[in-house]
């Protein structure tokens, strides 16, 4: 999942990326996915794993997420105790 804030992703070369994997922990810093995500099973996004990519790695996308931004923002607040 891409956590860069979407007005500067056209003029980065290294954005930030939250992986999306299987395995659902349920523990805050997670985002829940499914296919109302456009994803083809359940997944989470998981916010212990941010890590910095090149842009260009990034070739074709898989769904959008109507979750309300607040859904990103407690996923990051629980990453960093605040």
């Amino acid at each position: 999942m891409v956590v860069t804030r979407s007005e500067a992703v056209s003029v980065l070369t290294w954005i930030v990326v939250a992986p999306v994997t299987r395995t659902i922990r349920g523990i805050p810093t997670e985002v829940f996915l499914d296919t109302e995500h456009g994803v083809d099973v359940p997944c989470a996004a998981s916010f212990d794993n941010l890590q910095p990519i090149r842009k260009v790695f990034l070739t074709e996308r898989i769904g959008s997420l109507p979750l309300p931004r607040r859904e990103i923002c407690r996923a990051l607040a629980a990453l960093a105790d605040c």
